[in-house]
């Protein structure tokens, strides 16, 4: 299967299905030297493991993480660092239902189609689980960029159609409640939108908002490698997401340009833009000012509301899908996409050590 390698200089590579006996991942080309231990990863994992509130999937999983390599007395040793997480809790016959049914919504069809076969438990390569392997990936990046003080902080900006009010908006408030949106008003209004929905054996789906902030000027490339382009390459290869905009985004298409550009200004010899319209990236590249993206996320597809589908055979039938499910996949993607933002800009980051010959000259000067 090709596809599951993400970044050129750091890299990233997941395995494994949801009920196999275990996922993970490879990371490559993380510089030596970083400290490093399970207990730096394992609070973003945490964020994302089922079974958190009664707005996440049962799945009683602990989502361990564990570092087989490229680990050595606590800092990275610049080789491969290998990470898995077991799979305790699968209960496959929960999908034996399905086994000869196209779900509505999911991958049944045209991972078939593609390969000839598919793993029927819990959609196997194409599951939500497999991005438990990308937080582990994403929690060693976000500590990269640390070093160099940049912080990506992702949240849910809207629920069920309850968004987060601007004038509410608190980064402390995101981890106090379970919907991870940084306004207490809005989550409750959301928790009782998901619960109406859950009550009608439906689902709901939302938006997720990202800040990158620390940046500085250059990072991406201005043709195909553009940073803009490989933040919406990232995040539209999470399986629920399906659009993605930075800045202004589809709004900036009713806007005059005298709106849309951002000026500059020199304040105490540093030169900033007096508005940020295009997100934090001009041309493909960071402005050095705060990159702001928005991501929607698609309601659960795995829903115990009657749909119509077919069978492998052709036969038009009804299906009601039973198991654990979220109801809202949206909380649970919130690490996601931040852990996939953090791999980005890690992967740019060191791509940009090479740009100018001032850099180099820094390290292999004599």
């Amino acid at each position: 299967m090709a596809g599951s390698t993400f970044g050129s200089y750091f890299r990233v590579t997941t395995w494994g299905e949801s009920h196999g006996t275990s996922i993970g991942c490879i990371v490559d080309g993380c510089p030596a030297g970083l400290e490093l231990g399970e207990a730096d990863i394992q609070p973003m994992l945490d964020r994302r493991k089922p079974g958190q509130s009664q707005f996440t999937t049962q799945r009683p999983e602990s989502d361990t993480v564990h570092i087989l390599s490229g680990v050595f007395e606590g800092k990275t040793t610049g080789t491969p660092i290998a990470m898995e997480i077991a799979n305790t809790s699968q209960r496959s016959a929960d999908y034996s239902q399905i086994a000869k049914v196209y779900r509505p919504g999911h991958a049944d069809y045209t991972f078939q189609q593609k390969y000839g076969f598919r793993d029927y438990r819990g959609g196997g390569r194409s599951s939500g689980r497999e991005t438990a392997a990308r937080v582990a990936a994403g929690a060693i990046a976000a500590k990269l960029l640390a070093q160099f003080g940049i912080c990506v902080f992702a949240y849910s900006e809207r629920i069920a159609g309850v968004s987060v009010d601007p004038e509410h908006f608190s980064r402390e408030e995101r981890d106090k409640n379970k919907l991870y949106m940084p306004d207490a008003g809005a989550a409750e209004e959301a928790a009782a939108a998901v619960e109406a929905a859950r009550a009608d054996t439906d689902s709901v789906g939302g938006i997720i908002g990202c800040f990158i902030d620390g940046l500085p000027a250059g990072l991406g490339e201005p043709v195909f490698d553009k940073f803009d382009a490989k933040l919406a390459q990232a995040i539209l290869s999470i399986g629920a997401v399906k659009g993605f905009e930075i800045g202004e985004g589809f709004d900036a298409a009713d806007l005059r340009g005298s709106i849309d550009n951002d000026g500059f200004e020199n304040v105490d010899g540093v030169i900033r833009k007096t508005s940020d319209h295009s997100g934090g990236t001009l041309g493909g590249m960071s402005d050095g000012g705060q990159v702001y993206f928005r991501a929607a996320v698609k309601p659960t597809p795995s829903i115990a509301k009657q749909q119509r589908t077919v069978t492998t055979e052709g036969e038009n039938v009804t299906i009601s899908i039973h198991g654990r499910h979220d109801p809202v996949i949206v909380p649970r993607a919130v690490v996601v996409v931040e852990s996939m933002a953090a791999i980005t800009t890690s992967d740019l980051l060191l791509a940009n050590a090479s740009a100018k010959l001032s850099s180099l000259d820094k390290i292999y000067q004599r």
